[in-house]
């Protein structure tokens, strides 16, 4: 083998460059054989396990957003329907206390009923009571939340004093029939309706303001707490207004005529918020709002109890007139009441008109010359 074939032969496995990769760009030639052996080049490469690492941190990330936004879902889920729960008790017994003021309602138009014979008293207390008695043992099944056991254990006790005042006053004007002092049975009578009057004092003490605490505790909101109120007037508490009203009915119950003086009448009519007298000689002039309305004053001019009296306003204007009506359950001898008639902006403007007033005359009434009157006006902006 010659010199030249050893040349040939003469190489090296170790000194000899790797053929760069599709991933690495063309290098100029490296440095000549002779100059000894070229340093190995380390290329950059991304850790192996960075990308694996980047994955793990957003699935944990992902996973605590669900985690998180499940909880918040739960909680708000859990409080709709706490709030329902609360909602749903108090429409409930709010439709108790509803039936149960309207019960009281009845109960003073019965009361102040013109003409009204005991037997007809004795058949609507009657089923007063059993109505009431309705609404007790309804308000008593109710499955209130937790919080509000006590309150509604004061609706219970409400509407107990209702039933208990409403069988007391059938008892009293069944046992009173033959009476002699009327004093004596107003006194009686009034007995009854303070316990009625205690009632409404017990749904706002024992049930209202209780509740109205529970749910600020329990941070329930948008949820009202209802009102009932079974005395809406003082008209038929005091001994003397209820002494008249048993003798009225004793006198209807024995069919005879009115007897006493009977008479009602116009004290006075006043423009409202302004307080202008108004005068049946003399121009009133009127400025215009929309809280405009008319104050009524109305008397007893007898000497007997008088109920269920209409006031009538009349304002002409084209193409209807303007009516306004209000009627008061009950007036005594020789009291005014003033009754409020609202009537608005919407009236005649300009002209010179006359208000009409009348007062219905009362059973046995023969002197009507102050029950209508008119009153010269004119409305301005």
């Amino acid at each position: 083998m010659s010199t030249r074939d050893e040349d040939i032969l003469d190489f090296d496995f170790f000194d000899e460059a790797e053929p760069p990769s599709w991933e690495e760009p063309d290098e100029p030639p490296g440095p000549p054989r002779g100059r000894g052996p070229r340093p190995p080049r380390t290329p950059f490469r991304a850790p192996g396990n960075l990308t694996p690492l980047l994955r793990l941190i957003a699935l944990i990330g992902l996973a605590i957003l669900v985690v998180v936004l499940l909880v918040v879902w739960v909680e708000g889920c859990a409080s709709d329907r706490k709030r329902d729960r609360y909602s749903s008790y108090m429409t409930d017994i709010g439709a108790i206390g509803a039936a149960s003021a309207k019960l009281g309602e009845e109960l003073s138009t019965t009361l102040t009923t013109v003409g009204l014979k005991q037997e007809d008293l004795d058949a609507k207390l009657r089923g007063y009571v059993q109505r009431a008695e309705t609404q007790l043992q309804r308000a008593d099944d109710l499955n209130p939340p937790g919080p509000l056991f006590d309150a509604n254990l004061g609706t219970v006790d409400s509407l107990e004093l209702r039933v208990l005042g409403l069988a007391g006053l059938r008892t009293t004007f069944q046992q009173t029939a033959n009476a002699t002092d009327p004093a004596e049975v107003g006194q009686l009578l009034a007995v009854q309706m303070q316990r009625l009057q205690a009632s409404d004092v017990d749904w706002a003490d024992l049930f209202r303001l209780p509740a109205e605490a529970v749910l600020q505790e329990e941070d329930i909101e948008g949820v009202q707490v209802p009102s009932s109120e079974f005395v809406a007037t003082d008209d038929l508490t005091a001994a003397s207004a209820l002494a008249a009203v048993w003798q009225r009915i004793q006198g209807a119950s024995t069919g005879g005529t009115p007897s006493g003086l009977h008479g009602s009448g116009i004290a006075y009519v006043k423009a409202l918020p302004s307080g202008q007298l108004l005068s049946t000689t003399t121009e009133t002039t009127i400025k215009v709002s929309t809280q405009l309305a008319f104050e009524v004053g109305v008397e007893d001019t007898g000497d007997s109890q008088e109920v269920r009296i209409k006031v009538t306003l009349t304002i002409p204007k084209q193409p209807d007139p303007i009516v306004k009506t209000v009627t008061i359950a009950i007036i005594d001898p020789g009291e005014t009441k003033a009754v409020t008639l609202e009537v608005g902006a919407l009236v005649p403007f300009g002209e010179q008109i006359a208000i009409k007033v009348d007062v219905d005359p009362v059973e046995g009434e023969t002197n009507t010359t102050n029950n209508s009157y008119e009153y010269p006006v004119i409305f301005t902006l």
